[in-house]
């Protein structure tokens, strides 16, 4: 407001100066211009020699020099051709598309990266050696499911992920709805036996060229989003942190060796439902997420707890 104020000034200033040099002239060709306080006598000789003097206040100050007089004459034309109210018009427009929205809505978000569990089990209990069948000479151990980690193993697709402005857009409530995919790339040939009380049995290392157990959760993630530019939207640095709840929509256990491919579709005893601690970091349209899960995957046998961690890309 303050620039447009000066801008104002201006313009009516120049105005008295065109209206004094086209009706004050003396006799002797002198041209006499008066900005309030200030006064500027211009001779009208072509003699490049003479000098324009400019008074300011009454007298106590008395600048001299030459084309004082033109040059405030150009200032007072270039203030005039300044279109004050689309100026005006223009700054408002960029303040209102600089303005956070309150919601903002990505679609078809999508996740590649890795999918593991902690194997926290203890392998001297019953449960545990009875989960491998039959026993043989050696005992069941963490060497039995073991993973091939160096393979992208989590693949997850999010129909929807919205944010809602709690305190101006810096602090937000961000939620969604998809599907998680994890796989689990065992480097031995374990195999899931869908039974009355479901099991497994021992396959040698190398025996499969792939042997996986997959598990797909239709997923709603809930978290605390912050966001340090809100005028950068989408492009600024964010950080996300809450839980996610998922429910097991599908599993199955897909094995490709000399002899083909098998497939075996079940739930076997993975639980039904998935709570996860989640988290997200990033800045702009590409993000690091992770996830660990609050429990392990298995109803009984095993306590592995599943975990993930890649890159998110949205719009």
């Amino acid at each position: 407001m303050k620039h447009v104020a000066v801008i104002l000034l201006l313009g009516t200033l120049s105005t008295q100066v065109m209206a004094q040099t086209d009706t004050v002239n003396l006799k002797r060709g002198t041209t006499i211009m008066k900005i309030g306080n200030m006064t500027i006598i211009k001779p009208n000789q072509p003699d490049s020699s003479k000098t324009d003097t400019l008074k300011i206040g009454a007298g106590s100050l008395i600048i001299v020099g030459k084309g004082i007089a033109e040059g405030v004459n150009k200032l007072g034309k270039a203030i005039e051709g300044i279109d004050i109210k689309k100026i005006a018009e223009t700054a408002s427009d960029v303040l209102k598309k600089k303005k956070p929205k309150k919601v903002s809505t990505n679609w078809l978000v999508y996740d590649i990266g890795f999918a593991g569990y902690n194997d926290n089990t203890n392998y001297a209990t019953a449960a545990a050696q009875a989960f491998i069948r039959p026993a043989g000479s050696v005992p069941a151990s963490k060497g039995d499911f073991a993973l091939r980690t160096s393979r992208v193993s989590n693949f997850n697709l999010w129909f929807f992920m919205q944010r809602v402005s709690i305190i101006e857009s810096v602090l937000n409530l961000k939620y969604g709805l998809g599907i998680e995919s994890n796989n689990y790339f065992f480097k031995t040939g374990i195999t899931y036996v869908d039974d009355i009380a479901v099991y497994t049995t021992r396959g040698g290392v190398n025996e499969l060229d792939k042997n996986k157990l997959v598990a797909n959760y239709l997923t709603v993630p809930v978290m605390l989003n912050i966001n340090t530019n809100p005028i950068k939207g989408k492009r600024g640095f964010q950080f996300s942190a809450g839980v996610s709840g998922g429910y097991l929509s599908s599993a199955r256990q897909k094995k490709k060796g000399p002899l083909g491919t098998d497939k075996t579709k079940s739930n076997f005893n993975l639980e039904q439902f998935k709570l996860s601690y989640v988290a997200e970091l990033g800045l702009g349209p590409v993000k690091l997420y992770g996830s660990v899960a609050s429990s392990p995957m298995h109803q009984y046998g095993l306590e592995q707890v599943p975990y993930t961690l890649g890159l998110r890309f949205s719009n």
